[in-house]
């Protein structure tokens, strides 16, 4: 039996958004990538955006609003995706990386996806 989601920290997609990021993180301080000031920071905001619209559409009085949010999120796992094939492109990330996190970010997306169904479907009971 699943846990009644309380809370914004309760949801399974946020706190692998927040993992995710942390992977961001922590991958954008290797090698050049470091120093790249401007792909690093842009990947950095774009993997922090997927948490913080899960929340802040948990936190919106309305579902229209929340599904919005979960829009936004959404929309960024095809920014950081686009910005993984970039740090690839460059030489900043090997393709192991680039796959790993690009299917980490593709499965964030699909759960959005299905957390935002779940919720229409509520709306239609």
């Amino acid at each position: 039996m699943r846990k009644k989601v309380e809370c914004f920290e309760d949801l399974y997609i946020w706190q692998k958004a927040v993992e995710f990021a942390k992977d961001v993180y922590v991958l954008t301080e290797k090698k050049g990538l470091k120093s790249d000031f401007g792909l690093k920071n842009q990947m950095r905001d774009s993997s922090v955006s997927f948490s913080s619209n899960i929340a802040e559409g948990f936190e919106r009085r309305s579902r229209k609003e929340y599904l919005n949010f979960l829009n936004i999120a959404k929309g960024s796992a095809g920014e950081i995706r686009s910005q993984l094939y970039v740090a690839f492109e460059v030489g900043y990330i090997n393709n192991e990386e680039l796959v790993i996190m690009r299917e980490k970010a593709k499965f964030l997306s699909g759960s959005i996806s299905n957390h935002a169904k779940a919720i229409l479907g509520a709306d239609s009971s």
